[in-house]
Formats: structure tokens, C-alpha cells, sequence
């Protein structure tokens, strides 16, 4: 980066002042202001949109991330719930009556 030190500012007005002249000097002074300014906006221009550029890219990423983990979950639930129905089933299958085994009859009280 360049140093600009108030000497160096100095012997630079001098110079310009005495290559320009007393006229053209301050309508050359506001020009290199207006470009400064020109050039100080673009640039603020260009870094908000590599910020904005990069929060994007960061929001995207968090969405895969979110999604993966989604996607593990849906999994993970889909394998228990499986494995809770092959439980009950199996247990269900265990609960009913085996063939051949006496049945109770409900009792009609007196006859």
C-alpha cells in the first residue's frame, strides 16, 4: 500500500500546483476527488457483493448439512418403526390361541 505521509501530500500540491497552475487546480482537485469517490464506492459495490455471495454459499451448505441430517433421521425412524413392527407381529403371532387348545366358553348364568 502506498504511505502518504503530510510531507509526501505536500511536495505532491506543489508539484501539482506548479504543473497545473493556480487555475486548473482546484477543477483538477475536484476531479480527483470525484474519482476517488468513484472508485471508493465500487469497490464497497464489489465487497457487499462478495459478502452477500458468501452468506449465500453459507446458507446453502446449512441447508445440505440440515438436509443430510433429515435424511439420517427419516432413515434411522424408518428402521425402528420396522423393527417395532416386527415386534408386535411377533408377539401378536405369540398371544394368539394355538390350534387344538381348549377354547372357555362364556357361561349363560342358568342354563
Amino acid at each position: 500500500m502506498i504511505e502518504l505521509s503530510f510531507s509526501k501530500l505536500l511536495l505532491l500540491a506543489v508539484i501539482a500546483l506548479l504543473v497545473l497552475g493556480p487555475e486548473k487546480l482546484p477543477r483538477a482537485a475536484r476531479m480527483a476527488g470525484a474519482m476517488l469517490r468513484r472508485l471508493r464506492l465500487g469497490w464497497e459495490n464489489v465487497r457487499t457483493e462478495v459478502e452477500r455471495e458468501l452468506q449465500v454459499e453459507e446458507i446453502r451448505r446449512a441447508a445440505r448439512e440440515a438436509a443430510a441430517h433429515a435424511e439420517t433421521a427419516r432413515s434411522t425412524t424408518g428402521d425402528t418403526l420396522r423393527k417395532v413392527r416386527e415386534a408386535v407381529t411377533g408377539t401378536a403371532g405369540d398371544a394368539s390361541p394355538a390350534a387344538g387348545a381348549p377354547t372357555e366358553k362364556p357361561h349363560d348364568g342358568g342354563a
